[in-house]
């Protein structure tokens, strides 16, 4: 195998890295205090082309192939989770399955709107009794005439608060399960369609935008159908495809950062007159860290180039995000526990990545639902 990036694949890793490095990590913990991420930033980004980056030419993006959107995901995730989890829910979860699942006039209309970052997209599946066992919603969908009237709520909507587009899974027929779940492309405006902050103070992401959503008597156009009337659930488990392999590389790149933060300290920090890097413990450390952080990058640039090659990657990404966002927890409770009292405090970026890694282990499917995945497509159905 060959596991030399290419010319355009650097390129776009040069340019996720100066943004990440220059706009954000200079502002990433006043992010954090405050609550909120500037949408300056995403007029950034879309300007430079980063949010519209693997769509086609033709809706304003890049055509970039699946391993150079792990690789500025890994940039973005290395410095702040927040703003890697904002990109990957509007162009993994939202632009990426419109361009799969939607109609020319829905891509011609919308994705361009998304590649520029003039509209921003959330994606609205989790409720407060289905998460991962989305065929159990109970957000409704009911037929009259020419249109849906939808009913129902969403939680832990990732920019929901700020989104212009959403994409909404609600069950046109509970009874058929996963078989009954539609999907609509819905403006926010859309009489109808509440929104407001969950309540609570986040354990990590903290300045991501996470909203609870509630339809009331919601009115869409059967235009608004995201592919055909039941296909839903195709339609969400392709997206979490995507959005999978997004948290799998912010996940390794919060594993970086927590190497790259040990490493420095181990260096500079002076104790019984040498440096802590020279004692043994702190050697096993950086050195299990680091054998981490090289396995999570195989196993993440692997599910990226087999989705390049057209393959089946469910099971590659989830065994991507499995053991990426495992070694990053490891990674980031080594980190805090190397930087002793500097460690349990915001002085040290350590202190962030610790918090907002266990929101990787749940985004997208916890580790227990990645194991289920992993084990059933191991073990195979039974005749």
């Amino acid at each position: 195998m060959n596991f030399s990036l290419t010319d355009s694949q650097l390129a776009i890793q040069h340019r996720a890295r100066d943004f990440a490095q220059t706009r954000v990590a200079p502002i990433a913990r006043e992010m954090d205090e405050r609550g909120s991420m500037p949408l300056d930033l995403v007029r950034e980004m879309g300007a430079l082309g980063l949010l519209g980056g693997p769509l086609p030419k033709e809706y304003g993006g890049e055509a970039w192939d699946a391993v150079s959107l792990a690789l500025c995901y890994e940039e973005l995730g290395r410095v702040d989770s927040s703003v890697r989890g904002f990109m990957t829910v509007h162009t993994s979860l939202v632009s990426q399955c419109i361009l799969a699942w939607g109609t020319d006039e829905q891509k011609k209309s919308i994705l361009p709107k998304l590649a520029r970052g003039e509209w921003i997209g959330c994606y609205c599946l989790t409720e407060p009794n289905a998460g991962s066992d989305a065929a159990s919603m109970e957000t409704t969908a009911v037929q009259d005439g020419d249109s849906f009237v939808l009913n129902g709520e969403k939680i832990w909507i990732t920019n929901g608060g700020v989104a212009d587009i959403a994409i909404v899974f609600a069950s046109a027929d509970r009874s058929l399960k996963h078989k009954g779940i539609c999907a609509f492309l819905v403006e926010t405006n859309t009489p109808g369609f509440n929104r407001e902050k969950m309540p609570g103070h986040e354990l990590g992401h903290r300045a991501s935008d996470h909203a609870s959503i509630q339809f009331e008597n919601m009115r869409v156009p059967q235009s608004a159908l995201l592919g055909k009337a039941g296909e839903g659930f195709k339609v969400a488990m392709s997206a979490l495809d995507h959005g999978r392999l997004g948290v799998s590389a912010g996940a390794l790149g919060v594993a970086q950062a927590c190497l790259d933060a040990s490493v420095a300290f181990a260096r500079a920090r002076r104790q019984f007159g040498q440096r802590i890097g020279d004692f043994e413990m702190i050697q096993a450390v950086i050195a299990n860290m680091a054998a981490d952080v090289d396995a999570a990058r195989m196993l993440v640039y692997r599910a990226a180039w087999l989705k390049d090659t057209g393959a089946r990657v469910t099971r590659e990404t989830s065994i991507a995000k499995l053991f990426a966002t495992e070694a990053a927890v490891r990674a980031a409770s080594e980190a805090v526990l190397l930087h002793g009292g500097r460690g349990y405090s915001n002085e040290y970026p350590v202190e962030r990545y610790y918090r907002d890694i266990k929101g990787l282990q749940i985004y997208e499917g916890t580790s227990h639902i990645q194991r289920i995945v992993i084990a059933r497509d191991v073990i195979g159905k039974e005749n």
